[in-house]
């Protein structure tokens, strides 16, 4: 966070085949050593092989999955006196659109054994149908905010 002047976020152009800026910029998180043209490969045929297992449209299935595993709460750590507590906070949706993105993301490279598009295929599925690892990962981040429940007068952070 700067001192002086506001930092200007940057929305990256929408991506060719479904005009999304969110497909867009799940494709440039697939990314690695700037090989876009693969991360797209892999997107597109991901969305696709669950679409079509799942007898919906692609996107439809992408924006749904991404719905399903973006946390609404989460916990951010405050320091009070002596102590540090775990005060839960909701997610702005921006934050909220880049976990989901992540968790799918680690959950599909953690698997093992076919092709990433299939394993991506298999997690954007498993997302849209509420199950899998992202999923339990979202649950789990819920679990710890309610837990935390006590401490959230503490929350303006």
């Amino acid at each position: 966070m700067p001192r002086r002047g506001t930092i200007t976020k940057r929305i990256p152009a929408p991506d060719p085949r479904y005009n999304s800026v969110t497909v867009q910029q799940f494709i440039n998180k697939v990314m690695e050593r700037g090989k876009k043209s693969l991360a797209e490969r892999i997107v597109y045929s991901a969305m696709d092989v669950a679409a079509e297992r799942l007898k919906k449209q692609p996107l439809e299935v992408f924006e749904q999955a991404l719905r399903n595993a973006s946390p609404s709460i989460e916990v951010k750590p405050k320091r009070v006196g002596g102590a540090t507590y775990q005060v839960p906070v909701e997610v702005k949706s921006d934050r909220r659109a880049a976990l989901a993105m992540r968790w799918i993301l680690n959950a599909a490279r953690a698997r093992a054994g076919r092709p990433m598009h299939e394993r991506l295929a298999t997690e954007l599925m498993d997302a849209y149908n509420n199950t899998g690892n992202t999923i339990k990962r979202k649950e789990d981040v819920h679990k710890m905010a309610e837990a935390n429940r006590a401490f959230a007068h503490y929350g303006r952070l």
